[in-house]
């Protein structure tokens, strides 16, 4: 019988390419289809192309850090293993917590985005196709692990690859680039305002939120343990690199539906762009692209939530479980989450931009946290954990004036700020 280490792993080590593919897999993702749009219009290009810079920032730090981690800790499989290793009893609950809470936040974020699309693409109503997505996202990642994910996220990256060169250049070269500039300079020409200092600080502080969502994302961390070693820093900088590209196609694309005129709701791009789409070959390569990034984030994060909950919330527990029974509670856990989703996202309405400063905040926050447990080489402070609390409800409590790109930051000071006292009054302890 395979163990339950193979469901987690499915048993693969990636090279460069395939570990590239794995991660773009992750990384491209229903927010990065729908925020762009949103950045596009709230920022003007300059958002867009913040955007791109956003993501390639927070992946290639990552990949600064990946082999130090790699090195300090060699023998563990997700990001929980550090918290087992690192923290005192209360201190890894609440880590093990805040992580699960944000794996929440992230697959919430996805579901809205699969809505979305799918109500946009096709003419039923988004239960009915979400219902089989979800239903589709259930036998590859809660019932076929990591080894059936990683067989379908080449095909995934093709058709995206796929549809970000061939749609953009078949209407730039039918429309005519220059055509599409001036449309853009005559009816909105604010898009092209390339001094906007709101734009500035929304590019600062993304990196900034960005950079706590990898450094805290479990999916990534699986990723981690399941190359090469030595190939670890080059793949996360080469992937890096190629994710940059995709916002960039995007805000390219939504330039094809706004040169006309004006528009409505920032989501009522994507649905010009889908019926101004009139070869039947460019619409299916959309929604394959549609599916693709948002079927493979999905899975990515299902996978990965799966495995904290039952490793690190559920086995501490049972200690006594055995690899049948721990594979049972995946498939069991799986699907409840993913029924949760389908139900959940009939009753909220949100802009996915907002929602990302929400959570910003305690992305933000985990970041002087994370760091200190993952390369501090001193005994770390019980107090340490509630850092990231204290600086989130903080900043979202008693700064209510200023704002969420502000309170932000404010969370990290606040953070940063409580993380250096906890550990200095543990060392402290330890010399009296």
């Amino acid at each position: 019988m395979k163990t339950y280490r193979h469901y987690i792993t499915g048993s693969l080590i990636f090279g460069i390419s395939s570990g590239m593919i794995s991660l773009l897999a992750r990384w491209i993702t229903g927010n990065t289809i729908l925020s762009s749009p949103e950045s596009l219009v709230k920022y003007g290009l300059l958002g867009g192309i913040g955007y791109s810079l956003v993501g390639a920032f927070s992946i290639f730090m990552f990949g600064n850090l990946a082999g130090k981690i790699r090195n300090r800790f060699p023998q563990i499989e997700t990001l929980g293993d550090v918290f087992q290793k690192r923290l005192r009893k209360d201190g890894y609950w609440l880590m093990t917590s805040i992580i699960l809470f944000l794996g929440l936040d992230s697959l919430f974020m996805q579901a809205i985005g699969a809505a979305v699309l799918f109500d946009l693409i096709f003419h039923i109503p988004y239960t009915i196709s979400l219902f089989f997505f979800f239903l589709y996202c259930f036998v590859i990642a809660g019932l076929g692990g990591m080894k059936w994910i990683s067989r379908l996220e080449g095909v995934a990256i093709f058709f995206i690859f796929a549809a970000v060169i061939f749609i953009p250049l078949y209407f730039f070269i039918q429309e005519g680039a220059f055509r599409v500039y001036d449309g853009i300079r005559l009816y909105h020409p604010y898009l092209l305002f390339a001094k906007n200092q709101e734009a500035f600080v929304f590019i600062l502080t993304f990196m900034l939120v960005g950079f706590g969502q990898v450094l805290t994302d479990r999916s990534t961390w699986q990723r981690l343990y399941m190359m090469d070693q030595r190939k670890v820093r080059i793949t996360l900088w080469s992937t890096a690199f190629v994710w940059s590209t995709i916002p960039i196609a995007l805000s390219a694309m939504l330039m094809i539906v706004i040169f006309e005129g004006s528009f409505g709701e920032t989501y009522t791009l994507l649905f010009q762009l889908i019926t101004k789409i009139d070869p039947l070959f460019l619409s299916i390569l959309f929604f394959l692209f549609c599916f693709g990034a948002i079927s493979t984030t999905i899975n990515a994060e299902i996978h990965a939530t799966t495995i904290h909950y039952i490793k690190h919330i559920r086995l501490p527990i049972k200690k006594t479980m055995s690899d049948k029974q721990l594979k049972k509670e995946s498939y069991i856990f799986s699907g409840i989450l993913l029924f949760f989703l389908l139900v959940v996202t009939h009753f909220v309405e949100f802009s996915l931009l907002d929602f990302l400063f929400f959570y910003g905040h305690l992305y933000a926050a985990s970041i002087p946290v994370m760091l200190i447990i993952i390369f501090s080489k001193r005994e770390i402070s019980r107090l340490l954990p509630y850092s990231i609390v204290i600086g989130w409800l903080l900043s979202v409590t008693l700064f209510t004036e200023f704002t969420s790109l502000q309170t932000i930051w404010i969370s990290f000071v606040l953070s940063s700020i409580f993380s250096y006292i906890s550990m200095l009054f543990a060392r402290i302890e330890m010399s009296v």
